[in-house]
């Protein structure tokens, strides 16, 4: 059986083919203004890079902020769903999952059974790890993938209290003219968002078996940061911003064989 799961995100969508529950392929693209065009192009790309055509793809699930904008997916999973069975693909014992976004971040507490039992969500205002870290990466003129090496040869902590984005790179600005080094503020502003995460995943209890997903969890500086937060060893996958869409790719597939997906 050949399955799909397209994770439309609000920076990002993601595809995962899935050929008898193994991964056949990848692909990801930015979002952009048009999730609608985003879905059909990555969806494409996704079964090109499999050496698949339409024809072959038994369902498609769509998840993400975007899955109702996926006209062609036959199953919408919400993304706390698909977040917690990707998470036990990944991590059969995984007990609570983070899953940080471009624009919000969760905790999910997970069910022996690996159904959802609690799930917090961050403050809209205090922004998504993605969005946060990009916009820090440009007050401090780096490439967002060197923020997380910068972070790690940091010398001394500087605190940081800002929340909100626009008063965050503010704080930015001043601690550059105190001339404080890119490192300590790369390192600052990754504690910054690990304290904030440390309130969701506190929230629905702390857990020795612990998934860390998403885009941000590729961030070396902040999942180093996570696991002071956490006092926990903090497991990330391999394709960590592909793990929602490989469970929605899955529940296609349980759909199609007539069972009750996820979500």
């Amino acid at each position: 059986m050949i399955t799909v799961g397209i994770d439309s995100g609000s920076q990002n969508i993601k595809a995962v083919a899935l050929q008898d529950g193994e991964v056949a392929a990848r692909a990801m693209i930015l979002t952009e203004f048009d999730a609608v065009k985003a879905a059909a192009a990555v969806y494409e790309l996704v079964l090109r890079q499999a050496g698949l055509t339409e024809s072959d793809v038994d369902a498609v699930a769509a998840t993400g902020a975007g899955r109702a904008l996926v006209p062609f997916a036959v199953l919408c999973v919400n993304e706390v769903s698909s977040a917690a069975r990707g998470a036990r693909m990944v991590k059969p014992d995984a007990e609570v999952v983070i899953d940080l976004g471009a624009e919000s971040s969760r905790a999910i507490r997970l069910q022996p059974d690996g159904k959802v039992k609690k799930y917090e969500i961050n403050d809209k205002c205090a922004s998504g790890a993605g969005t946060f870290i990009e916009t820090m990466a440009r007050a401090l003129q780096m490439e967002i993938e060197d923020m997380g090496p910068y972070s790690l040869r940091h010398t001394r902590e500087v605190p940081m209290n800002a929340q909100c984005v626009v008063f965050a790179e503010s704080e930015v600005v001043s601690l550059i003219h105190q001339q404080e080094s890119k490192e300590n503020i790369a390192y600052a502003i990754h504690m910054g968002i690990a304290n904030r995460i440390g309130a969701l995943f506190r929230r629905v209890g702390l857990s020795d078996e612990l998934v860390l997903i998403g885009g941000p969890a590729r961030n070396v500086g902040l999942v180093e940061c996570m696991g002071k937060e956490s006092g926990r060893k903090i497991f990330v996958p391999e394709y960590p911003n592909f793990v929602s869409a490989m469970a929605a790719a899955a529940a296609a597939a349980e759909n199609a064989r007539g069972g009750a997906a996820h979500g």
